[in-house]
């Protein structure tokens, strides 16, 4: 069901169908004294005696059929069609494999170990459906990976250590075993066994408790602990084999999962997220590519998503702040049909790698929040983690999540870091050409001016918030989870002088009817309903108020509508206060059983309604004030000033539950309402977002003043993204309770908004997450019976633990929607630090102030540096110009494997011994540089902040030819052909020679360290700004590729490198494919070549600007004399190429050229053309 109205043609296929029960109103007639409440302000001959009368007039049918039928599409009847049970996939199989050279080494068997004691002790194994894991077939890692690099990791099994070890050192931070293949084939297996049950509809939701991780696996490259992507592979499979159109993975593991990221980033048919440290690049793996200026290229731009966090001992706070105003929106327009998680628990407080200080409890708070998308269908496959307790707690809590149990309470809630706040405000502005929920985001609101006292100004934080030892998690054991309370004797209560009020009894009974009809009330606990107290009653009402609405029981016909007109749009009838009586007091017996454990959460089907009433007085239909009375039972039996959030949905402000709590801090009310500028009932100013409080509660009364109809689901759920549930997670309720009028839904005749049912499911869902899951809905407006019955219904699924049905949202939120947030969002940042983004200036990203230096690959001493940071020391501070020693890092790159590269700098003052002697780092050739970096990994030339130009880059053309894959970056690790694993691999002779590394060594990811035997200096002075300066680059690709044999003989007319692109005819950027010779341009001109490869899977190609040859299927550069033009014809360069000859880039520099030789170009010389 959407948000907007069925075209005509479905309008007048439904006009057979008609609901008999459907209510005979009309939304043209308004109902209220004086300005009657719904009441539209408009010239009308009839409106002064309509006004008088309270009248409606029937809803007309044609409209009622197409709202009754619309409704009925929604199918809420979905007992018989929805999956239940959680999978697991555990198989002690995994724990057949560990590093044989280091004990010590944080990935090993242990891991598994501690989740399943910590599952064990909590039972939850035996709560799980349990899958047998099998074995990923070679086919299905082919969806990701290469065959070549499948069968290389096959023959792994029969190595000895030393080739294994061998084999290892030249990746990055990996280990091998002769039944890593086997384990890691199981690991990708069982994440497929859960695909096909979840998409099969045996279960709802799975998780994969595997090893080795998966993420950070690339097409041809193992990388950082992981063999195979098991996520990726999954997401592939799920395409293939059940026809999801749509994927969202989620990867919130500590280190950019950047080999999930490689795969999808040109598909748009996967959303991939990811939230990671990465503080500017000096934590591992040290990319541009993991920035949040990397959103995707080509189709697939705007898909990925990347998070990054600056600074260690991020919170929960921070993360979920991540997920409520980044993932959520683009989720809910991307309506993924299936969700990975790349579940790695090194975030969690306590973890040496990470050094973040989440909490278990906050990883459920993701869980539950990824729970409201897709159907439900959400799968976890576990990454990292080596902390063994805070891991088994972290999988423990998510596992509780997924089984259904509310999510426990965040004991350090706190709000997101400025830091945190930077990061998320530049994802925003890096997406919001993409995404149409972004436009004209709130987010980059100006700071207010700050008023003497209003505490606006940022604080800096001294240091990472070190918080105290992990909370031990406690899960209620319940005997049943939704109560209902509901008597009919509530029906009393009707308008003896119009049969048309639409506060009509057959409202509830309506309710309880479609609840009965789903078989959803027989799953709820049915509790009695009993009158308020007089005690209860006085705890919100004042003493004369609650006796002359007792004296009303003995009152005549007469006298009741002469006392119902005293007040604004009431009618009074003999039965009028034991209803009232019975419905405040229902929502107390309702607050009592939530509060003692009886049930979790509950629904009161109750009438009149309430929160228009006040301490003194009846308004709008209402009586006694229900919602308010409930909240002051709940603190009375809790003996203390409970925290309580009080949600108001209802479509009209709920003027008397505000006036009731405006001074009180411990309960913050949030009303969502139509104020239409103050025309709209109650009227006046009242319902402003102006209005905040008073004295101590200055702060805690929120209003979203909507100023028009129209509203639909978009507007809400933004509304809940940017300011409820920030605000809600930040005052950290200890229960919540909803006015729960459904006069915003579809079809009602006051509201004239169009909330779908499925809109108030997931707008439960969201607010479930809070509380420990203790929130409590009560019946207030409503007046369309059918869309009543329904909403309610849907809330109802929600509050049972059932999934929210998929959402599809036709339009984005209406300007007038964004703007009353952004108005009720600049009212209230001054009180509450979780609406306080920073503001986006420029296009200046964090990472802009620093600048990375790298070194090419050390095979001795593999696996560098995960999860630690280079040292402070090491990085370039942008706008200063000077330079210090930057440590090497080795670098995993996009798609695989990597070509060392050496950067360096002259100025027309050096000879280029001088600058070789003191100027070295490892550089990724790009050509399309992040928004706002100006990192060393990058040959394009970019200002830094201050606005000193750090490195002049080499030709355009020389630049962008360098990189015709998908990524940004390209370079790569030494790789070994699978025909040289057949030889002795202790005699294997690498590029570079190594000492051998001490045994005692741990591998440097292992060991939380770096490789600090070689620095490498960037010759940058501040002199440099005002001179020119030239780039060296030596590249030293692959020494073998196996599509080598793919390289035919170079025509009798030679090359000519002035020749065009083929298809478009662009002079520039061109490439020559080595199978057919033929000439396309790169990627970015118009990425023919590209296009080339991918129709005739033609491998090797051969850059025109430089001489650098690509391989697609191995994503690496290539140099071997087989290959080489000029190697093979013993020809120089010129007999080649004729007197085009280009200029290449030679690994040593020709120091005989002179300052003015090298005044106005870079020194560039003639090399072999080796391929």
């Amino acid at each position: 069901m959407t948000s907007t109205g069925q075209d005509s043609t479905t309008t007048r296929q439904r006009r057979s169908r008609h609901n008999p029960h459907s209510p005979p109103h009309d939304s043209s007639v308004t109902s209220k004294r004086g300005v009657k409440k719904g009441a539209v302000l408009r010239s009308s001959p009839n409106l002064a005696e309509v006004k008088k009368k309270g009248r409606m007039k029937k809803l007309s049918q044609a409209a009622e059929q197409d709202l009754v039928v619309g409704l009925q599409g929604l199918d809420l009847n979905r007992e018989a069609r929805t999956p239940s049970g959680t999978g697991l996939v555990f198989d002690e199989q995994l724990n057949e494999f560990h590093c044989l050279w280091d004990d010590s080494f944080p990935e090993g068997p242990e891991r598994l170990h501690a989740i399943k004691e910590q599952l064990i002790q909590e039972g939850l194994l035996d709560r799980c459906v349990s899958f047998q894991a099998r074995f990923a077939e070679k086919e299905e890692l082919m969806l990701v990976h290469s065959l070549e690099y499948i069968d290389l990791m096959e023959t792994t099994q029969y190595m000895n250590e030393g080739e294994l070890r061998v084999l290892a050192d030249t990746y990055d931070s990996v280990y091998l075993h002769p039944n890593s293949y086997t384990c890691a084939c199981l690991a990708s297996g069982s994440v497929l066994r859960l695909v096909d049950a979840v998409l099969g509809a045996e279960i709802r939701n799975g998780m994969a408790i595997i090893r080795p991780p998966g993420h950070h696996a690339q097409h041809s490259l193992m990388d950082g602990y992981c063999m195979f992507n098991h996520v990726a592979v999954a997401a592939r499979y799920a395409q293939q084999k059940h026809d999801i159109q749509r994927v969202l993975i989620v990867d919130w593991d500590v280190h950019h999962g950047q080999g999930t990221q490689f795969t999808f980033d040109q598909d748009p048919s996967v959303l991939y997220f990811s939230i990671h440290r990465y503080e500017q690049g000096r934590f591992w793996p040290h990319l541009t590519a993991s920035n949040w200026s990397t959103t995707g290229f080509g189709q697939g731009q705007g898909y990925t998503i990347n998070v990054p966090w600056n600074q260690v001992g991020m919170r929960d706070a921070d993360y979920i702040t991540a997920f409520l105003h980044v993932l959520l929106p683009v989720s809910l327009e991307f309506q993924p049909q299936l969700v990975l998680v790349a579940a790695g628990f090194d975030a969690l407080q306590g973890d040496p790698k990470g050094e973040m200080a989440a909490t278990p409890a906050g990883f459920a708070q993701l869980t539950h929040l990824l729970m409201g998308l897709a159907g439900g269908k959400l799968i976890l496959s576990l990454e990292g983690g080596y902390n063994l307790r805070s891991l088994a707690e972290g999988v423990s809590a998510s596992l509780h999540t997924l089984l259904g149990d509310p999510c426990p309470m965040l004991e350090f809630p706190g709000t997101p870091c400025p830091s945190a706040q930077a990061s998320i405000s530049y994802v925003l502005e890096a997406l919001e050409p993409f995404w149409k929920v972004f436009v004209r985001s709130a987010e980059t609101l100006e700071e207010e001016d700050t008023v003497e006292g209003d505490n606006v100004e940022e604080k800096e934080e001294e240091g990472p918030w070190q918080p105290p030892e992990l909370p031990i998690l406690t899960w209620p054991v319940l005997q049943a989870r939704t109560g209902l309370v509901y008597d009919q004797q509530m029906m009393d209560h009707y308008n003896l002088w119009d049969n048309h009020h639409p506060e009509t009894p057959q409202r509830i009974q309506r309710i309880m009817h479609r609840l009965e009809e789903l078989g959803l009330a027989g799953r709820c606990l049915a509790l009695p309903a009993r009158p308020a107290t007089d005690a209860e009653l006085l705890a919100c009402h004042s003493a004369e108020h609650v006796d002359r609405l007792r004296a009303t029981e003995k009152m005549k016909i007469r006298e009741l509508h002469r006392e119902g007109a005293n007040y604004d749009s009431i009618y009074i009838c003999p039965s009028t206060f034991t209803c009232a009586q019975l419905a405040a007091g229902a929502a107390c017996r309702l607050v009592e059983a939530v509060l003692a454990g009886e049930v979790l959460n509950g629904i009161a089907v109750v009438r009149p309604p309430g929160h228009h009433a006040e301490r003194d007085a009846a308004c709008g239909f209402c009586f006694f004030n229900s919602v308010a009375v409930a909240a002051r039972h709940a603190q009375a039996v809790s003996g203390r000033a409970l925290r309580i959030l009080i949600v108001d949905w209802d479509v009209h402000h709920g003027n008397g539950t505000q006036h009731i709590f405006e001074e009180d801090p411990s309960v913050l009310y949030i009303s969502l309402h139509r104020y239409d500028h103050g025309t709209f009932f109650p009227m006046g100013d009242e319902g402003a977002s102006s209005q905040i409080g008073q004295a101590a509660g200055t702060g805690f009364t929120v209003n979203v003043a909507w100023n028009g109809p129209r509203l639909g689901d978009a507007d809400y759920l933004v509304a809940w993204h940017r300011l409820v549930l920030p605000i809600a997670y930040e005052f950290n309720p200890e229960l919540v309770l909803v006015s729960a009028g459904f006069d915003a839904a579809r079809g009602d005749p006051l509201g004239s908004c169009q909330v779908s049912p499925e809109g108030y499911a997931h707008l439960t869902h969201l607010l479930m997450g809070l509380a420990n899951g203790r929130i409590i809905l009560i019946l207030e407006g409503g007046y369309n019976l059918t869309s009543i019955s329904e909403s309610m219904a849907a809330c109802t699924h929600s509050l049972l633990g059932d999934p929210p049905p998929l959402l599809t949202l036709l339009r984005p939120p209406l300007s007038g929607a964004l703007a009353s947030v952004t108005e009720t969002i600049q009212v209230h940042r001054r009180y509450w630090c979780s609406l306080r983004v920073t503001k986006v200036k420029g296009k200046e990203g964090p990472s802009s102030s620093k600048l990375i230096t790298k070194k090419a690959p050390q095979p001795a001493n593999p696996g560098s540096a995960k999860g630690m940071t280079m040292p402070e020391g090491n990085i370039l501070e942008a706008g200063t110009g000077k330079a210090t020693s930057a440590t090497s890092v080795k670098e995993s790159t996009p798609r695989q494997t990597t070509s060392e590269t050496a950067v360096m700098e002259l100025t027309q003052d050096q000879s280029s011994e001088t600058a070789m002697g003191g100027a070295a780092g490892l550089n990724q050739a790009t050509s399309e540089a992040a928004t706002g970096d100006a990192t060393l990994d990058q040959t394009t030339s970019e200002e830094a902040v201050g606005g000193a130009e750090l490195v002049q880059s080499p030709p355009a053309s020389c630049a962008d030819s360098q990189t015709p894959p998908a990524s940004p970056m390209q370079g790569a690790t030494t790789q070994i052909s699978p025909s040289k694993l057949t030889g002795n691999l202790r005699t294997l002779e690498l590029d570079k020679a190594q000492e051998p590394p001490e045994e005692e060594e741990l591998l440097g990811e292992a060991a939380g360290g770096q490789d600090m035997n070689e620095s490498v200096l960037m010759q940058v002075t501040g002199d440099h700004a005002d001179t020119d300066q030239a780039m060296f680059y030596a590249v030293t690709p692959l020494p073998w590729c196996p599509h080598l044999v793919a390289v035919c003989p170079v025509p009798e007319a030679g090359l000519d490198v002035t020749q065009p692109c083929q298809d478009c005819g662009a002079p520039q950027e061109n490439w020559v494919c080595l199978s057919c010779y033929q000439v396309y341009c790169s990627r970015y001109i118009n990425a023919h070549m590209l296009q080339h490869h991918e129709g005739l899977g033609h491998p090797l190609v051969l850059s025109y600007a430089d001489l650098s040859t690509w391989c697609y299927h191995c994503q690496a550069y290539v140099h071997h004399e087989v290959g080489s033009p000029s190697c093979e014809e013993h020809r120089p360069p010129e007999q080649v190429w004729g007197e085009h000859a280009p200029l290449t880039l030679n690994p040593r520099v020709c120091s005989s050229s002179s300052p003015s030789e090298t005044q106005d170009r870079p020194t560039l010389v003639h090399s072999k053309l080796y391929l």
